[in-house]
């Protein structure tokens, strides 16, 4: 029972604004995290070593929380804060979706030593330091990194307005 305390302490927290950034929806985001502990302990046999835990974790929040997405739900959920809440113009919502989901798609895009750093400084709000320190690389590798995501990021947004041209 430690190690099932360990790793949902160790985890948890990072996991849930991963899922918060699919969902937009911190109960639903907790939800989604709870549902990938009790599938990672139930078949926790399968967890290969290839990656690290937390990567392993995260890749099962991620998927989890797109499956939400695309379940009857989650359009429930949307229709219903569309049709009683909305406060902003349908078309302002529509455009800020579309930006979420774009953002996601090449966030997702970037190779994981880019990603990474990127996740840990602008959700996790980890500071320099304390990423060098859990990764274990040098302050001026994550620094160097984290200008290369945002380099690309910029990047992927430009050819898309390209496109959409």
């Amino acid at each position: 029972m430690n190690d099932i305390d360990q790793v949902i302490d160790e985890h948890s927290r990072y996991l849930v604004r991963i899922a918060y950034l699919y969902v937009k929806n911190w109960s639903t985001a907790e939800d989604i995290v709870q549902e990938v502990f009790v599938t990672y302990f139930q078949k926790s046999g399968q967890f290969r070593h290839e990656a690290s835990l937390k990567t392993y974790l995260t890749k099962m929040t991620a998927n989890r929380a797109k499956d939400y997405l695309r379940s009857w739900k989650h359009k429930k959920d949307v229709l219903f804060e569309t049709i009683f809440t909305a406060t902003k113009g349908t078309e302002e919502m529509l455009l800020e979706q579309e930006q979420l989901v774009e953002l996601e798609k090449n966030l997702f895009q970037l190779p994981l030593k880019y990603r990474e750093p990127l996740i840990l400084f602008y959700y996790d709000e980890q500071s320099i330091v304390e990423i060098a320190d859990y990764l274990q690389l040098n302050e001026n590798t994550v620094k160097t990194r984290l200008r290369r995501a945002k380099q690309q990021l910029k990047e992927f947004f430009e050819e898309e307005g390209v496109e959409s041209n």
